[in-house]
């Protein structure tokens, strides 16, 4: 769209390239822009590596414009993210509809008197902590990460925040492996899933 065309339809230059829906991509254009890295971190798995489509800016406007629209029907007042990536969507959602972001850490990151949850990985145990006081008794939380697998690391954060007093019923991804059974184990819980794009395999 050149600069007269979008000032015949009220926006600036700026304001057309700012707005993802300006450049039109869909799911499945934001789905093409995840580099996939096989036999990482072992072999036969096929790494969605989000690097790339963070690091181009529309569309990572673009994915944050589709999440945040996802996220209007949990009517939650706050959103919580699972470190790392999960801060950079959460915080992002968050952000954008006026709420507050949680964040879930790693064990021994915050200043103040925490409480945590212990969960398996495939190879050891983890530990994710909160500060409690983030959180308000009853209060409805959007739990947001980049990716969702076998689910164990996010049915901990729903955990975790229903432990703080948190009601959680809607979780929401960018990319859903669903063979992998993570949407299964959190509908399983009573949460619903919700993920912008999918990818077959592990």
């Amino acid at each position: 769209m050149g600069g007269g065309e979008a000032e015949k339809e009220g926006l600036s230059g700026a304001q057309a390239k700012a707005d993802p829906r300006a450049a039109g991509m869909t799911p499945e254009d934001l789905k093409a822009l995840v580099r996939t890295v096989p036999d990482f971190p072992a072999a036969g798995i096929q790494f969605r590596d989000i690097t790339t489509l963070i690091a181009h800016g529309e569309g990572l406007a673009a994915t944050i414009d589709h999440l945040v629209e996802r996220a209007r029907p949990a009517s939650a007042s706050a959103v919580a993210g699972i470190e790392a990536r999960g801060f950079i969507f959460g915080a992002a959602i968050a952000a954008r509809l006026g709420l507050g972001f949680v964040p879930l850490r790693k064990p021994g990151k915050l200043p103040v008197p925490s409480i945590g949850i212990d969960y398996q990985l495939e190879y050891g145990s983890t530990r994710i902590e909160l500060d409690p006081g983030a959180i308000d008794e009853g209060e409805r939380v959007l739990l947001v990460d980049d990716l969702l697998a076998t689910g164990g690391t996010a049915l901990a954060g729903a955990q975790l925040l229903r432990q703080a007093g948190a009601v959680v019923d809607h979780a929401l991804f960018v990319i859903d492996l669903p063979e992998l059974g993570g949407g299964e184990l959190l509908r399983g819980d009573g949460i619903h899933v919700d993920a912008l794009m999918h990818f077959e395999g592990h």
